[in-house]
């Protein structure tokens, strides 16, 4: 049932839908917490763990918006459910190791979650479609208000909130915006902005966060400092940074039609002629034509595809929601298979033969 339902969601965060999405589709806002008196989750017994999902999910069932939010024990999942709630950015690569003792509460939006019992006993996390970290924050800083009411969290009034990891010390915010750059992957310029950003103090990881690659030309942007600075200081500041690098892209992109306009249409429409003709297709080629075809889309060189389909194909193409779509274990060349049909299909270029 949950599955069917995140199915029929269409990815809100993901519609493509939000401010300044041609570039900027989405935002993510986490806060780390602890609750005193409990070990950090690396150190805890599975009793204690069972212990905070227990007060997690109390202290949920409290708070009126998310009192009907779902929750899932992860030892309860298997292999593809827990791939599945990977691809939709709702938990980390951590969340899917080492289930026993683990959680996750999920609002029926998918904005808001809880990751329980992962580096540190609450990842709690909003997000939202487009360039929307003011909203974001707001939102996640009532929810932190709400269950701090029902939970103790950890607190030094010199250091701030106490994590499992010392870079987060402090506020425990990690804010970031993932961005759709090709433009600056076609120019060579990806390298020069990526190392700019580390110079400042902000980091580029790949489309599924830490130690990931950039698959479909998305990155994603953070903060990395928390401590020293407040809320609203990393907020603004990682918006400074994303509206530069969105510039970056803008530039990089009038660049290309400029000097290599026809190349770079040729690239675009390519693309679109794979993904309606293909037969097999990877995960990977097919989010390198999809991001082909979405920027294509973006500067009127595509007008007969809609940016929420892309969008859609983006989330629906991927290993684990194939086999939730098909609602049985495919073999790679079944998924590939299946994938080229899915796309032919909302792409108008044909269904299976």
């Amino acid at each position: 049932m949950l599955f069917k339902k995140l199915l029929e969601n269409n990815n809100k965060w993901f519609s493509g839908k939000g401010s300044h999405s041609d570039i900027i589709i989405s935002t993510r806002v986490r806060l780390a917490r602890n609750i005193e008196g409990y070990p950090f989750p690396w150190k805890s017994a599975l009793f204690a763990k069972r212990d905070i999902l227990d007060k997690v999910k109390d202290a949920v069932h409290k708070i009126q918006y998310i009192n009907d939010a779902w929750f899932i024990k992860m030892d309860t999942l298997g292999a593809v459910d827990k791939q599945f709630l990977l691809e939709r950015h709702l938990i980390s690569q951590e969340h899917t190791r080492s289930v026993k003792g683990k959680g996750l509460v999920l609002s029926g939006s998918e904005e808001f979650s809880i990751m329980i019992n992962e580096e540190d006993h609450l990842r709690i996390q909003v997000i939202a479609a487009g360039f929307d970290l003011n909203r974001a924050w707001l939102f996640i800083n009532k929810m932190d208000d709400e269950l701090s009411k029902h939970l103790p969290f950890s607190f030094s009034p010199e250091l701030g909130y106490l994590t499992a990891c010392p870079t987060n010390v402090g506020t425990a915010l990690r804010a970031s915006c993932m961005l759709h750059l090709p433009a600056l992957v076609l120019t060579k310029n990806i390298d020069k902005v990526l190392e700019l950003l580390s110079k400042l103090s902000f980091t580029a990881r790949g489309l599924f966060g830490e130690g990931t690659q950039a698959v479909g030309n998305f990155f994603q942007v953070s903060n990395r400092a928390t401590l020293g600075l407040s809320e609203k200081e990393i907020i603004d500041n990682l918006s400074g940074v994303v509206r530069q690098v969105k510039e970056q892209e803008l530039t990089s992109r009038q660049a290309l039609i400029k000097k290599h306009r026809h190349t770079f249409e040729d690239s675009i429409w390519r693309s679109l002629g794979i993904l309606r003709n293909c037969r097999l297709i990877s995960a990977k080629e097919a989010f390198s034509h999809l991001s082909m075809l979405y920027v294509g889309v973006d500067l009127g060189i595509i007008k007969e595809v809609d940016r929420s389909t892309i969008n859609n194909l983006f989330i629906i193409v991927q290993p684990a929601h194939l086999q939730k779509i098909e609602d049985k274990v495919l073999k790679e060349e079944e998924r590939d298979y299946i994938r080229a049909s899915i796309i032919r299909e909302h792409l108008k270029g044909g269904r299976y033969v």
